[in-house]
């Protein structure tokens, strides 16, 4: 038996270079895992951030208006057509407001007070039912409940996004005394420990002016905010409700940290707001109207249904034209075309093309489909022109892999049999690189669905309030009102922005879930 430890390689110094390259394949395995987990930490952490910001915009807070549809109001002698009543948002809008006012009769007499009342709701919010009535005229003289959506700023406080606010339940409040006007002190043993230990260690300003931050006392549909606080009283200026309704309560302050000069809402719209959701009058729904209504002004109004037609109809017009061009261009190049210099600068110029940047597309359409051929503009006839300009060097260079992969013998065998060239080709070679083809060509459409330089060149980044209804139409597409929303200032487009890229990557994810069932169901391997 031969003794392999005695044997000619066995020395020190290979046993030093298999230990050597041992030690490196161990390295290369974990720059390889390293790779990875640090590839799935930065898609986590991005799918993570944009769902976290889409999860606000899941849903959103309305409010119920009981109002009395007058026809005086809503549609007045003169203007009592349905066109001029489903456009008639004064009067709807008037109606709202005097509900509210009815709700709130300390604002009715107040300039103040009767505008930021009117602002907790969007006047365009009364469109619905503005058409609803229009197309229902018997509705008139009737008691209906309209239901909108409240004022965004507003939804995003009580989503507590809009400011910092710490909530305290403070202790039991024994008697309550009018000072003036609608000034109030409230006392109780140790009831306001909490707060006076909070403004002591001045962590809180209290007072009336409106660079201080504010304390606001609430019990039920009564709120108040507190001028001033010792640990066993608090004065306060009564915003909402009756003062009496303290006695005997519990309330819960509300310590907001920004004061009321740098937020859009004030404290008596949050008294308001907080008064109506005890009575049950604002609920939180599913936000439904982000896939149903068009883009608008108003975050709370806006909806991706535009966009999302707008994309469809794009995508339809690239594939229309891009699938058929380029698997017939790619079966010509790879299995009839001549093998010459023609050829192979065609082949390299393919190549070139699939790495030239988007924008130069969306310069080429905007020059000769708009400039010279006068197309409309903002038309998903033109994104999708210059999108499967742009796909088409991805759908070539994949159908020709595809058809790369399918064994020679295919080949001969079908023209050993009698087939004709062009039998051969599309009786056995096509049907065989039909999965590789397929997949390439919605690979390119999944990129194309994406890009948003060549759209915003040609027009489509335009504000359209109405969904196409052709190709020809003006439209607008997802990554186009994905960044125009992530250009406003407002912080309710934040989430919004969010929602439609999670409705952006759905698409995404079903076309290549497409993609890879076609592959799992007629990929063959040889």
């Amino acid at each position: 038996m031969t003794n392999l430890s005695a044997g000619p390689f066995r020395n020190e110094k290979a046993l030093a270079r298999l230990r050597k390259r041992r030690a490196a394949d161990t390295r290369f395995r974990l720059y390889g895992l390293s790779a990875i987990g640090f590839a799935l930490a930065a898609l986590s952490l991005l799918v993570f951030s944009i769902g976290a910001q889409a999860l606000s915009a899941a849903t959103y807070h309305v409010v119920k208006y009981d109002v009395v549809l007058d026809a005086a109001v809503i549609a007045p002698k003169g203007k009592d057509t349905p066109d001029q009543i489903s456009r008639n948002v004064d009067g709807f809008y008037s109606l709202v407001r005097e509900n509210l006012k009815d709700t709130f009769p300390d604002a009715r007499d107040d300039r103040r007070s009767s505008r930021e009342l009117g602002e907790l709701m969007t006047r365009l919010a009364v469109l619905p039912t503005a058409r609803k009535v229009a197309d229902n005229p018997t509705l008139m003289g009737q008691k209906i409940t309209i239901t909108a959506p409240l004022n965004d700023d507003l939804d995003l406080y009580l989503k507590g996004a809009a400011s910092p606010q710490k909530k305290v339940k403070l202790g039991k409040v024994v008697s309550v005394e009018a000072e003036t006007g609608r000034t109030y002190r409230l006392a109780g043993p140790a009831a306001f420990k909490v707060i006076e230990s909070l403004v002591s260690a001045e962590r809180f300003e209290v007072g009336d002016a409106v660079d201080r931050q504010s304390i606001l006392l609430t019990t039920g549909a009564t709120t108040g905010k507190i001028s001033d606080v010792t640990t066993d009283s608090a004065v306060i200026d009564l915003l909402t409700g009756n003062a009496d309704d303290f006695k005997g309560a519990t309330p819960v302050a509300r310590l907001i940290g920004i004061p009321q000069s740098e937020r859009n809402v004030t404290d008596q719209q949050i008294a308001w707001t907080l008064a109506l959701k005890d009575m049950g009058r604002i609920s939180r729904v599913p936000h439904l109207s982000l896939l149903t209504h068009t883009d608008s002004t108003y975050p709370e109004l806006a909806g991706a249904l535009a966009a999302i037609v707008g994309s469809l109809l794009t995508m339809f017009v690239t594939a229309f034209i891009a699938v058929p061009i380029g698997i017939f261009a790619s079966v010509y190049l790879e299995e009839f075309a001549p093998r010459n210099r023609v050829t192979e600068i065609i082949e390299v110029n393919i190549n070139n093309l699939a790495a030239v940047p988007s924008i130069v597309f969306g310069l080429l359409g905007a020059a000769v489909f708009l400039g010279f051929f006068g197309l409309p503009r903002s038309a998903p006839l033109v994104g999708g022109l210059v999108l499967a300009l742009l796909t088409l060097p991805t759908i070539i260079i994949a159908s020709r892999a595809a058809l790369k992969s399918v064994p020679p013998s295919i080949r001969a065998a079908a023209l050993g049999v009698g087939a004709s060239k062009m039998q051969s080709v599309f009786h056995h070679v096509l049907p065989l690189a039909g999965p590789g083809i397929f997949t390439g060509a919605i690979l390119g459409m999944a990129r194309a669905l994406g890009e948003t330089a060549p759209l915003l060149l040609i027009g489509m980044v335009a504000f359209v309030a109405d969904v196409p209804s052709g190709p020809t139409d003006e439209a607008t597409a997802l990554p186009v009102l994905i960044y125009s929303w992530s250009t406003n200032a407002e912080r309710a487009w934040e989430p919004m922005t969010a929602a439609v890229i999670v409705i952006l990557l759905m698409f995404l994810i079903v076309m290549n879930g497409i993609v890879v069932l076609l592959r799992r169901r007629f990929e063959r391997r040889w």
